[in-house]
């Protein structure tokens, strides 16, 4: 189990303690991510990429290992590229 810091247990504590409140809009802002993430997902494209065959067995093999498809694993890796999680080494 992880440790909390003193900001984190004075949270818990309120709300435990039923001192916390939801915003007024909460409803309005759990819908609107709903929406983003929803968005984010959506598989609206297809492409078709050549790849040498080693690169292939490789993306295989690390998708095996991670239990989800290789195509998933590629996707997730484009993902994280465009959005600026994923650097290139040089």
């Amino acid at each position: 189990m992880s440790r909390l810091n003193k900001e984190e247990q004075e949270i818990l504590d309120a709300f435990d303690a039923g001192e916390l409140q939801r915003s007024p809009d909460s409803e309005n802002r759990k819908a609107q991510h709903q929406e983003y993430a929803e968005a984010m997902f959506k598989k609206d494209a297809r492409i078709n990429i050549r790849l040498s065959s080693k690169d292939l067995r490789g993306l295989q093999k690390k998708a095996l290992a991670e239990g989800i498809p290789y195509q998933t694993l590629v996707a997730s890796i484009l993902h994280k590229y465009v959005e600026g999680r994923l650097h290139e080494d040089r």
